[in-house]
């Protein structure tokens, strides 16, 4: 069985390391790694007086595990903003939280080696549950500052709306 149908002559699968996200009908600024996609079932266990010594399983509750972005320190304050909505210091008793719009869906799009999307992901009422405004400060260091949040999320699901694109070749005439 071909893995592509469309390139059947790919043989390598897509890399990860071109990606963009994009939340309110926009690109996020500079994401630069983005978490696992990860659900989990908990078994829910059961069984009758009169069966056997052995349990049946059947599936219980889903999981959505939550999403880590990280991004290098700019004057973008599109991070900052989004966990500002979860719990904003200083804003007066009643209005910490901003309950119309603290949460969000995202778009997670992967890209092949000539720009093409190949896979996209809808991430459902994301909020943040964690936000880093900065890595460690390291006077003898020569790393990029960085920046993150984690978004703990309702469920995903893959865009199938997006299918595997014909791969062009830089040799053929266009």
């Amino acid at each position: 069985m071909a893995k592509f149908t469309v390139n059947p002559t790919r043989l390598d699968p897509y890399k990860n390391f071109k990606f963009r996200v994009k939340w309110d009908g926009r690109y996020v600024a500079g994401v630069s790694k983005v978490g696992a996609l990860k659900r989990s079932n908990t078994p829910v266990e059961h069984r009758e007086g009169g069966d056997p010594s052995t349990v049946h399983k059947s599936p219980g509750q889903n999981k959505f595990e939550a999403i880590a972005l990280e991004r290098g320190v700019t004057h973008d304050k599109d991070f900052e903003q989004w966990a500002n909505k979860v719990w904003n210091f200083g804003s007066g008793f009643g209005s910490e939280v901003s309950l119309k719009d603290f949460r969000k869906d995202i778009i997670i799009e992967v890209y092949n080696e000539a720009g093409q999307v190949v896979l996209a992901y809808k991430v459902y009422r994301c909020w943040v549950s964690e936000f880093q405004a900065q890595a460690d400060l390291d006077a003898s260091g020569s790393a990029v500052l960085i920046q993150s949040i984690k978004l703990e999320n309702e469920g995903w699901e893959r865009d199938y709306e997006v299918g595997e694109p014909t791969e062009p070749s830089f040799l053929e005439p266009a």
